[in-house]
């Protein structure tokens, strides 16, 4: 679908970019004491366009085009109308609510900065949860398991990690991300909640 190939091509040409110019990170970085105290508030967006090595960059796009094409199928299924619409307001709100908690956390740390469209991601994967609750999701690309279990996994995981605080992962952004994609296409279908448990039980 055309809004996958804009949003992974613009992500893949931004971050190539940055990893040669280190001052288009320190730019647009998500930085929450430059968004507060300096009114940066573009880098809410921009941070998620960037990515710190390809390593980071790969696994996002291809967690993005592999439940790309699903949510799309869902979204026109389900929800009916253009799901694009839907699918740039899921990927876009999901830039913004997986980084509300950290920029309140840390609007006061000079030092704090984050890249990546992770949080987004995690809303992709989430909403697809929703809309197939039972469908297998491969855990660490190895593990297949139903979705339903992969988010309660990736839930407590996050969580736990981001209370540990012990590496330099956006565990929040993660969490929330995740938290967000579930409820976005409720917030236009709330009956799709019922199918969600019928399909469980």
């Amino acid at each position: 679908m055309l809004v996958w190939a804009i949003i992974i091509g613009v992500t893949a040409i931004v971050s190539v970019m940055a990893f040669s110019r280190a001052e288009l990170i320190f730019r647009y970085d998500f930085n929450p004491y430059q968004i507060i105290h300096r009114g940066q508030w573009y880098r809410i967006i921009t941070h998620a366009f960037v990515h710190a090595n390809w390593a980071h960059l790969i696994v996002n796009m291809l967690v993005l085009y592999s439940f790309g094409d699903a949510l799309v199928y869902y979204f026109s299924a389900r929800m009916g109308g253009n799901p694009a619409w839907y699918v740039a307001g899921l990927y876009l709100g999901g830039i913004v609510a997986s980084s509300i908690y950290t920029l309140y956390k840390e609007r006061n740390n000079y030092n704090y900065s984050a890249v990546g469209a992770s949080g987004a991601v995690s809303a992709v994967v989430f909403a697809c949860i929703l809309f197939n609750p039972l469908s297998k999701i491969y855990f660490f690309a190895i593990l297949p398991m139903p979705g339903i279990v992969f988010g309660i996994i990736y839930l407590a995981y996050e969580h736990y990690m981001s209370r540990r605080g012990m590496d330099n992962i956006g565990h929040d952004a993660h969490f929330y991300g995740a938290l967000f994609g579930f409820v976005y296409p409720l917030l236009f279908r709330p009956d799709l909640l019922v199918y969600f448990f019928k399909q469980i039980f």
